[in-house]
């Protein structure tokens, strides 16, 4: 048994950051225009700076250019190659073959990563990337457990295979959808996925002998979210992927916020050093507790246990978290008067717990005062206006910069 590489997320320097204080071995990223992600706070100036950064830690990077690109596209993909080549990236994530050739020509000493957008649902397939320079292949979620454990068995020893652990799941073929390119005119392809799966409809039959005679279908105030499906966590299925050997677990989420990769990273974290440590007492349910405190749709295995699985659609079409938020981070602790960047409201006797870097059990206090950051005078309760609004308050537990904080509604 070997621990898998844990990879996280990360739509900014500082959330990379965040990615690597909670335990993440890597992070993935997104260049500015040529990632399925390109809403993402990931310039180009954060990403040499991410790079450096991680490099400097002994972390890694993988950058995603992974779109499918038009002929007048490639020009940018050469650049955007080649400068990720000078800083020693390490790994390029790609779906398509013709961006393929483009990085082994002028990015030749950065790992291919071919992504879950190329829907490698196979050996063969796997064989395939394989033979045409890839180092590691990012499998297609739809796998079961035996499908996996198959192609790791016999693909070539020194192809990496990684895999999706936790995170939202596309109502597309591997991520592969048009949906929000025909409703909105935003190409998922191309990285700007509206995510019109995650929207209400309003559904009916008509009669054929009829027609015009429109009759509703299972619907309640909210419309109905028959596409939406519930987010993948497979915490439970932690001994049975780190014994099949897979090279990488990866979390989804470049847009989260730091407060959710605090959270299910350390949560991952944990989970895998415990095993790896102790498997005979492994139990899932303390990081299955921590994870239910920010997920904001029902939790899914997906098909990863069964082919046949169904229980894997969202029909509330939740978005939110009623018991937790983010409460805030940690920007300079001191003993009296700590500074914390606000993410919500904060008032006199609120409950904040504070996400703590290797450790599942949380601390929590209640806020006994709070100064405002300008004046230092007392104040009851506090809402942010603008980025980056902070606040001091008494933190009686030590704490480092860039620990999170949970509130409890």
């Amino acid at each position: 048994m070997k621990k898998p590489e844990l990879l996280a997320p990360a739509g900014s320097f500082e959330k990379a950051k965040t990615a690597f204080m909670y335990g993440a071995d890597a992070i993935y990223c997104g260049t500015s225009s040529l990632s399925l992600r390109t809403r993402a706070e990931m310039d180009d100036n954060d990403l040499v700076k991410t790079i450096e950064y991680a490099h400097k830690i002994g972390k890694r990077v993988h950058v995603a250019i992974n779109i499918f690109a038009w002929d007048d596209t490639y020009e940018e993909v050469k650049k955007q190659a080649k400068i990720l080549n000078d800083l020693k990236v390490d790994g390029i994530i790609v779906a398509d073959g013709g961006i393929v050739d483009v990085i082994k020509e002028v990015a030749p000493n950065v790992d291919i990563h071919i992504s879950t957008q190329a829907n490698t649902v196979s050996l063969h397939s796997a064989n395939f990337w394989y033979k045409n320079g890839a180092k590691r292949i990012i499998l297609a979620r739809e796998l079961n457990k035996n499908q996996i454990k198959y192609m790791i068995e016999n693909k070539p020893k020194d192809l990496e295979i990684e895999m999706f652990a936790h995170g939202a799941i596309c109502f597309g073929y591997s991520g592969r959808c048009f949906l929000s390119d025909f409703l909105a005119c935003r190409s998922a392809n191309l990285g700007d996925c509206a995510q019109s799966c995650r929207w209400a409809y309003n559904v009916y039959v008509e009669e054929k002998n009829n027609p015009g005679n429109l009759m509703p279908v299972d619907d309640d105030k909210n419309g109905t979210y028959i596409f939406s499906s519930k987010d993948l966590c497979l915490i439970k299925e932690i001994p049975e992927i780190m014994e099949m050997e897979v090279d990488s677990l990866k979390i989804e989420g470049r847009l989260k916020t730091e407060y959710y990769l605090a959270t299910v990273i350390n949560a991952y974290r944990n989970a895998i050093d415990d095993y790896y440590n102790n498997p005979k007492e492994y139990d899932y349910t303390k990081y299955i507790n921590e994870l239910e405190k920010v997920k904001t749709r029902g939790l899914t295995t997906f098909y990863f246990n069964d082919r046949n699985n169904r229980d894997f659609q969202e029909y509330e079409g939740k978005q939110y978290n009623p018991n937790y938020e983010y409460g805030g981070k940690v920007i300079e602790y001191n003993k009296e008067k700590s500074i914390i960047e606000i993410k919500n409201k904060l008032t006199v006797g609120d409950t904040l717990e504070i996400i703590v870097p290797g450790k599942i059990e949380t601390n929590s206090f209640i806020i006994d005062k709070l100064w405002d950051s300008e004046t230092d005078e007392q104040i009851q309760s506090i809402n942010p206006g603008k980025a980056g609004q902070t606040v001091k308050l008494n933190i009686p537990i030590k704490c480092e910069n860039g620990w999170i904080l949970r509130r409890k509604k």
